[in-house]
């Protein structure tokens, strides 16, 4: 029992040391990873719950040919928070939609949230028929972190997408269920 406690101990060690060195890093990773960096250092990920509900917004449209289909167990590639990369995932909804990255003033104050992912077209109050733009200033329906309902957010990037709802055990041991969204680009085959 003492040697799998100072195994564990020692992998979260090395985990954390990755991490934190990972987050200064000022090479071309912060390229491949999206702004993940600058999510991870620019909000305060406290007030988000990775898990959520099954529930999908009125009016979301299942992917007719989705890459991953439910069922399916795919690898998470970029990470919107600490623990998702590298996870192993289930999937358990494949939806054709627009999805966005954006920056907002919390509804219960705080700093900004910046380029946050993702929020789909659904997720937006009163969404147009046509995917906004980079720029646009829409009010947000979605609610995966606190003081985000409601809130008036800019788009800061817009993409037409398979979105994924997942299942899966963060790589820092939490159990996370209907994890709303990954695009079909941040998901591999095993």
């Amino acid at each position: 029992m003492k040697l799998k406690k100072k195994i564990f101990m020692t992998t979260m060690a090395a985990s954390l040391s990755l991490g934190l060195a990972a987050c200064g890093s000022n090479g071309d990773d912060s390229k491949s990873t999206g702004s993940m960096d600058k999510n991870m250092d620019g909000m305060d990920h406290s007030t988000m719950d990775m898990s959520g509900s099954k529930e999908v917004p009125k009016g979301l449209q299942e992917a007719k040919n989705p890459k991953f289909k439910v069922g399916d167990m795919a690898m998470i590639k970029e990470a919107h928070m600490e623990g998702m990369k590298g996870a192993e995932a289930k999937v358990v909804g494949a939806y054709d939609t627009t999805a966005y990255s954006i920056s907002y003033d919390p509804t219960n104050g705080g700093k900004r949230v910046m380029d946050h992912k993702w929020i789909i077209q659904e997720e937006i109050v009163d969404p147009k028929s046509s995917p906004y733009e980079v720029g646009d200033e829409v009010k947000v329906d979605a609610d995966h972190m606190k003081g985000m309902k409601d809130a008036t957010a800019t788009i800061d990037s817009a993409k037409q997408t398979t979105v994924y709802m997942i299942d899966f055990e963060s790589t820092t041991g939490e159990e996370v269920k209907n994890h709303k969204w990954v695009t079909e680009d941040e998901l591999s085959a095993e």
